[in-house]
């Protein structure tokens, strides 16, 4: 029985990764979790899990959790601040640590997790696009396993024999393009909140179904791709694919394309994260070629979606700039949520944060890859207020 941390339990991929541990009864044990401020979801997860530990980032809901804990007698001990995302991370028992947890945030975590030997299942790509150039050396020194959860990287995994990246020519990540493909500069100027968290295909928490929108979720992934197999930029394509039937598709240099298919599950590639590299049996409902009837792929519109080409471009600079990018991307989502910029000047904000920022030669550790976040979201928060009084109009 394999043993599991999950980081960001109360999330989206959270609860889907619990949801996959109670459908496969004998194969794992869920032996810690942490999240944020969600106590009441957090005591109902330890009252079904029954972990050894568990950790509240924010102290105020750790004080929480522990009052409901004790009154209903719940024995799992209860940890409060980023100190305890990291005992979680580091658990003496878990064999693997899930890191779910969104945005920047989840990053100590995960370094904590690789140095105390921990496979790690990764759903948090800004892990990797702030300090890919960090943590893949130390999972290599640590020599761990880092396995991609999302559909996108699974899908490459499981293109490569071995899972190993041997005789690759290309990569291609297939995007669904969002709720607003086909729309035209005019009609994304009005677009509001709501429907922009109405995704056709995938059900996501809000972060990123607001960045597979602006197509800056594709952009993170591409650096995420980077990172994880050692493709050069060059050669790692996008194309939008309406059905999110096809996760992506790997190119050898004979010329031969392998793609991965199936439904838009997000259980199914945490469940094969989770048992890597075993598969364990079908639970969910199956895919039928002979109903979809067919599949399209076009070339994404970087004209009307530009946050896609200005990620990659980040990636490309290297250094502190993805970091750069995904902070300043965080900060003008989270200024849309809450309604202070327009969809349209989420990239606009972006853009502007990346021309204004100043930032150092070598970006080479932890610290330095902090200070880089907090400059960044800094000057977002300077440009922001610029934007019309903050409405960004």
């Amino acid at each position: 029985m394999k043993k599991l941390s999950v980081l960001g339990s109360t999330g989206s991929i959270g609860r889907q990764t619990l949801e996959v541990c109670a459908n496969n009864p004998g194969e794992f044990a869920v032996v810690a979790l942490a999240a944020n401020a969600s106590a009441d979801a957090m005591a109902g997860q330890i009252e079904t899990f029954r972990p050894s530990l568990a950790a509240m980032r924010d102290r105020q809901a750790a004080g929480q959790l522990q009052k409901i804990c004790r009154e209903r007698g719940l024995k799992t001990e209860v940890l409060g601040g980023d100190e305890g995302l990291e005992a979680v991370a580091a658990m003496p028992e878990a064999d693997m640590v899930v890191a779910a947890m969104v945005g920047f945030a989840g990053l100590r975590p995960v370094m904590a997790a690789i140095a105390a030997g921990k496979d790690i299942a990764l759903a948090n790509k800004e892990t990797l696009v702030a300090a890919g150039h960090i943590v893949m050396p130390a999972v290599v020194r640590h020599g761990v396993r880092l396995l991609p959860v999302d559909s996108e990287h699974s899908a490459i995994l499981q293109c490569l024999p071995g899972g190993e990246p041997r005789a690759i020519s290309r990569l291609i990540l297939t995007a669904s393009g969002g709720p607003f493909y086909g729309y035209g500069s005019e009609q994304l100027s009005d677009v509001t909140v709501e429907a922009v968290l109405k995704h056709p295909n995938w059900v996501m928490g809000s972060k990123i179904t607001v960045d597979s929108a602006t197509m800056a979720n594709k952009g993170l992934e591409v650096i995420e791709a980077h990172q994880l197999f050692g493709v050069d930029y060059n050669n790692i394509d996008v194309v939008v694919h309406r059905q999110s039937i096809v996760h992506s598709l790997v190119e050898f240099r004979d010329g031969s394309v392998i793609a991965q298919l199936g439904l838009p599950d997000m259980r199914l590639p945490i469940q094969y994260a989770l048992s890597f590299p075993d598969r364990l049996p079908q639970r969910y409902t199956t895919l039928s070629l002979a109903q979809l009837g067919s599949l399209s792929f076009a070339p994404p519109d970087n004209q009307n979606f530009p946050m896609l080409p200005l990620a990659i471009a980040a990636g490309r600079r290297g250094g502190g700039w993805p970091c750069a990018f995904n902070a300043a991307n965080e900060e003008a989502v989270f200024a849309f949520l809450r309604r202070e910029l327009s969809f349209q000047c989420i990239h606009r904000l972006c853009d502007q944060v990346l021309q204004e920022i100043e930032l150092p030669d070598t970006v080479d550790d932890l610290d330095a890859v902090e200070a880089v976040d907090s400059l960044a979201r800094a000057v977002a928060g300077r440009v922001l207020k610029r934007f019309s009084g903050g409405k960004g109009r």
